[in-house]
């Protein structure tokens, strides 16, 4: 753009926003910038219950009735894929994500560390894989399992 003085001279005056960094090409920025990324709800519950699932003291994710249905469905070809998200609902924004968890914990833990565990785990494995800011982590311990307690799995396969 130039501008002419008061003295008749022209002299070339670049605005901020006529200047390109070199290593920019045209059509807006950055190119790992361009466009828009979308995450399923179901990525980020499978993200979440992977991690949960590392956490000492969680013995099962989800219900007794999720657990029992879950067993059931793993048996059918396909139906494993699933058994990474029981007990996991995630709410996904464009930036933020919400997750509620239901778990089954150890008997002989401290609740509350598991679940400070779980929170810490969940948070730093989602944030770091999706970008996304986990705002809450609300966790629902649905059972204790004792230690003389069978596993519901092998109970459906002995019948």
């Amino acid at each position: 753009m130039t501008e002419t003085t008061q003295r008749g001279r022209t002299e070339a005056v670049t605005t901020e926003t006529e200047r390109k960094p070199s290593g920019t090409r045209r059509g807006g920025g950055e190119p790992g910038v361009r466009g828009r990324t979308t995450i399923a709800d179901g990525v980020v519950e499978k993200i979440a219950g992977l991690a949960a699932r590392d956490v000492v003291g969680v013995h099962a994710m989800g219900s007794g009735f999720a657990r029992t249905f879950g067993a059931v469905r793993d048996r059918v070809p396909g139906g494993r894929v699933a058994a990474a998200t029981r007990g996991v609902k995630a709410e996904v924004g464009e930036v933020q994500t919400a997750l509620d968890l239901e778990i089954v914990v150890d008997y002989g833990v401290s609740i509350a560390d598991v679940a400070r565990a779980v929170r810490e785990n969940v948070v730093v494995a989602v944030e770091r894989m999706t970008g996304l800011e986990v705002v809450e982590v609300n966790i629902a311990v649905s059972d204790v399992k004792l230690p003389d307690e069978e596993e519901e799995e092998q109970e459906l396969r002995v019948q």
